[in-house]
């Protein structure tokens, strides 16, 4: 069984790697799918903060705004908003019925502005 760091260092890692597939895939213009790895990025660091709080495995669920209260991550509105949004590249970049929509509005400059939010995320996250 895992230790509890080692659970912690799990997610961070696991993490860390996505955020370079983040950046990868946004250089390939794939953005849709950079918004949705970007997303995964900050669901682990969450989820690494919830299992350090809380010394057991964080909750299944893909909801940012939920983990981040779960995990007793104190947020800003601003916070919440991009917590909010984060949330959404999941399900856009998942379910066909949202995808077409969603690939539509993953503009390179909404791309890059949402990314911008989540690397400030990752950040605070880490810190």
């Amino acid at each position: 069984m895992m230790e509890q760091d080692d659970v912690v260092n799990y997610w961070v890692e696991t993490a860390n790697s996505d955020f370079r597939t983040m950046l990868n895939m946004y250089e390939s213009k794939d953005y849709h799918w950079s918004l949705f790895m970007g997303h995964l990025v900050i669901e682990k660091l969450l989820k690494a903060i919830y299992v350090k709080k809380h010394g057991e495995h964080p909750p299944k669920t893909h909801d940012l705004l939920r983990l981040a209260k779960e995990a007793e991550v104190q947020t800003t509105e601003e916070q919440m908003d991009v917590l909010d949004l984060a949330t959404t590249f999941n399900i856009n970049a998942r379910y066909p019925d949202y995808k077409r929509s969603f690939y539509k509005k993953c503009t390179q400059e909404f791309t890059a502005a949402n990314i911008e939010k989540i690397k400030e995320l990752r950040t605070w996250l880490l810190s």
